[in-house]
């Protein structure tokens, strides 16, 4: 599920960056088109990050730790959602209020990097035995 969903937010990463490009750029302020090429560089960085967590999910990471690496993952989804959508939908339909919403993607984002950070200290403990 989350390698899917990683999928999924990197072609939708692709399709909304050529739609700003093409569609968007001439009928919004540049403010504006900066804000949506911060969305979709953050959407296709985590997209990445995700189908890579997603795979590892996938090549048995079978330990008590792989709660963290699977919240870790649910949580960039959520994040990247909150993030990068509130301002595609804010810029593109003209409703500012909703970029309020995007500082809790942010907060999700990087609550899920110390999860990340967490199963990684977690992983070289126990292979260090300690």
């Amino acid at each position: 599920m989350i390698l899917g969903l990683g999928a999924l937010l990197g072609f939708i990463s692709v399709a909304f960056g050529a739609y700003a490009e093409h569609g968007l750029r001439a009928t919004i302020t540049e403010e504006q088109f900066r804000f949506l090429m911060t969305a979709i560089r953050y959407n296709q960085i985590h997209a990445a990050t995700i189908v890579a967590l997603g795979f590892g999910l996938l090549n048995g990471v079978q330990t008590e730790r792989s709660l963290l690496l699977q919240w870790s993952g649910f949580l960039f989804i959520i994040g990247t959602i909150l993030f990068s959508f509130s301002i595609y939908i804010s810029v593109t339909f003209s409703m500012p209020a909703l970029v309020n919403i995007t500082p809790i993607g942010g907060i999700t984002i990087m609550v899920a990097w110390l999860l990340l950070m967490l199963y990684g200290i977690k992983l070289v403990s126990h292979r260090n035995g300690h």
